[in-house]
């Protein structure tokens, strides 16, 4: 089941949602109203981009590609590999 981000029309509240089919609408958790809309999520990416420039990891460093000498780019903490 994959998990959409939603906006409710009546209380402006988004929310997510695990749903069934692509085009299931959900009432609304806050106020149960049925007047919802699917939003279009960005994806996030956290490497070095297709372009080749280098993005911000999550400790301020840029990555390279390569990670550090303990973890080879394989999910490190500590240089957000």
């Amino acid at each position: 089941m994959p998990l959409y981000e939603f906006h409710c029309s009546d209380c402006d509240t988004q929310f997510e949602e695990l749903v069934f089919s692509h085009d299931e609408l959900p009432a609304c958790p806050k106020c149960g109203s049925t007047k919802t809309e699917k939003l279009i999520s960005r994806p996030c990416r956290n490497r070095k981009g297709g372009s080749g420039a280098e993005i911000p990891t999550m400790t301020g460093q840029t990555s390279s590609g390569g990670g550090c000498a303990g973890c080879s780019g394989g999910s490190c903490a500590t240089c957000g590999h």
